[in-house]
């Protein structure tokens, strides 16, 4: 039990440092809930995934496949995004990874 509520606690880090972006460009509640949820939720598996590779390959992996779909929910209305959600998802996938390995092994 121990172990999930440290990858709780890293999938909350991960959403709060993915959602203040969004914040400051004033997108809407949903698009902030969503991606804050997808992190908590990212923050329950990542770490428990056992692929044969380094924590932050593993990561960045898991990080862009489950940005596909939400690329492609926004890339019809909003092209530009598409760059900053894979480079956060890139980013954040590494670090949860990385935290979990680390603290949760």
């Amino acid at each position: 039990m121990n172990d999930i509520f440290i990858a709780l606690i890293i999938g909350i880090i991960a959403g709060v440092i993915d959602v203040i972006p969004m914040l400051i460009q004033k997108l809407n509640r949903f698009a902030n809930l969503a991606a804050f949820t997808h992190w908590v939720i990212l923050g329950l598996i990542i770490p428990f995934v056992s692929w044969n590779i380094d924590p932050w390959l593993k990561g960045l992996i898991i990080g862009e496949l489950t940005a596909i779909p939400v690329i492609l929910m926004v890339i019809q209305k909003d092209r530009k995004s598409v760059i900053p959600i894979l480079l956060m998802s890139a980013l954040l996938g590494i670090g949860v990874a990385i935290a979990g390995a680390r603290f949760i092994g």
